[in-house]
């Protein structure tokens, strides 16, 4: 089975009406409030590592964790933080996940330019000379995968880790349906001589040229940008 790592969990909740973020910020070591460059409180932990962001309206955001555990221990620990700084707060908030970052590999290097034609510029964004990775917009579950050339890809939008693992699956699955991932290809013109890529831009992609190199920061960076 391939491999999934969970680079990222976001999620938040409320812990109440109101939150005193000026007073909260001299109670907190290390806490980060600029009301005139962000409206929100910034408090980093170490472990787990995370960063936990508190608005006045009440409302919190844990980003940072590598599982649901992680962004849950954190939201205990700031709210216990906040309670001893002498605000009064919800003492059991509900924590929703706003998105699930993950990466993968299929273990292939993928031919970009054949998956947008295969696939249909309706289904996927691909513009190579603004960013290395083709965008692949799935319907259920409802995420957005980034392939690489390398075979890497970066799952974004998911609510639950079953749908990182459904995503994947799926994109896994209509590659080889197609004959762009492993084994022989199907004897199409995409396959064996794939033809010049017309961008949406209007731009061409001529067949074989591959973009520049991509770092997993950048996968990450451009995967964090998406929304659903």
């Amino acid at each position: 089975m391939t491999r999934i790592r969970i680079e990222n969990v976001v999620a938040s909740t409320s812990l109440g009406d109101h939150l005193d973020l000026p007073r909260i910020a001299l109670r907190l070591d290390g806490a980060e409030y600029e009301p005139s460059e962000f409206p929100g409180l910034i408090y980093r932990m170490n472990d787990p590592k995370t960063a936990v962001l508190l608005f006045q309206s009440g409302k919190v955001v844990c980003t940072g964790g590598k599982s649901f555990q992680q962004v849950s221990e954190s939201i205990r620990t700031i709210s216990g933080l906040i309670r001893k700084a002498g605000q009064k707060i919800l003492a059991t908030p509900k924590i929703e996940v706003q998105n699930i970052v993950a990466t993968s590999n299929l273990e292939s290097e993928i031919n970009l330019n054949s998956i947008a034609v295969t696939l249909g510029l309706d289904r996927v964004e691909y513009e190579p000379e603004q960013f290395p990775g083709l965008v692949c917009r799935l319907d259920s579950p409802r995420v957005v995968v980034l392939l690489f050339g390398s075979g890497k890809l970066v799952c974004t939008g998911a609510r639950r880790p079953k749908d990182i693992e459904l995503a994947v699956q799926h994109i896994s699955r209509e590659l080889v349906r197609a004959g762009l991932l492993g084994g022989k290809r199907n004897a199409t013109p995409t396959a064996n001589a794939p033809a010049p890529l017309r961008t949406r831009t209007g731009k061409t992609v001529p067949a074989g040229v591959a973009p520049e190199p991509v770092t997993p920061n950048d996968e990450l960076a451009g995967a964090e940008s998406l929304a659903i």
